[in-house]
């Protein structure tokens, strides 16, 4: 199954508020409506995470179709048209990013009401062909995340190899995405041995920099 996401900003001078409200209340039942979807979750930034500054993105979307085929369908439908003319009442168009991906999931066990995700948004160590990058990530890394204790769920989502084609460059080679059971619970994995050894492994394969993320409340709007 295909999974697309994308990352967003507000329209400039837009209260986080109303942006969220709007993307949920009316975009959200446009983009549902999409002929093919399968599976449709929007992942607000928390509004305390505002209190140290602008975060990288407002939000995160994910989108599931069958396939590439059936999200070329719905990209091409009236559907869709209807739902792009309405970027402007509250995104910045310009920010928006979109990648296919392949998603895998390392952890699964169940996630509470009113859990948080974090959202990474990772670049590949320069030099690192994708493939060797990919599977790096899942085969050695992904283990090392899912054995920190208080992580619910972690999932892993990889561009395809045609983000790639002709030379492209994806804004980001992948998007880890893990669930806590609350803040204080994502704060505290960053005391274990087990955090220590995910993080110790990351320059085998990551860009030396601070990864960017958003701490963020997901709404299941398909599925």
């Amino acid at each position: 199954m295909l999974k697309v996401v994308g990352y967003l900003k507000r329209k400039a001078g837009m209260p986080v508020e109303d942006f969220q409200k709007h993307w949920l209340d009316v975009y959200g039942p446009m983009i549902a409506r999409l002929p093919g979807l399968r599976r449709y979750v929007q992942s607000h930034t928390l509004i305390n995470g505002y209190r140290k500054g602008e975060p990288i993105y407002d939000g995160f979307a994910e989108l599931w179709f069958d396939d590439e085929a059936a999200y070329r369908k719905a990209a091409q439908s009236d559907e869709m048209a209807k739902a792009q003319a309405g970027r402007e009442h509250f995104m910045d168009e310009s920010s928006l990013g979109v990648a296919l991906t392949q998603e895998h999931v390392i952890k699964d066990t169940p996630v509470p009401a009113g859990a948080v995700k974090n959202i990474e948004f990772v670049t590949r160590k320069p030099g690192m062909p994708v493939v060797d990058f990919q599977r790096h990530w899942r085969v050695t890394h992904g283990p090392l995340g899912a054995s920190i204790p208080v992580v619910l769920r972690y999932v892993q989502s990889h561009p395809l190899a045609s983000e790639y084609d002709n030379g492209k460059t994806p804004q980001w080679d992948g998007f880890p995405l893990t669930w806590f059971e609350s803040t204080n619970a994502m704060r505290h994995s960053a005391t274990t041995p087990e955090y220590a050894a995910t993080r110790a492994d990351e320059p085998n394969f990551i860009a030396p920099v601070e990864l960017p993320i958003i701490i963020t409340k997901e709404h299941v709007i398909v599925g």
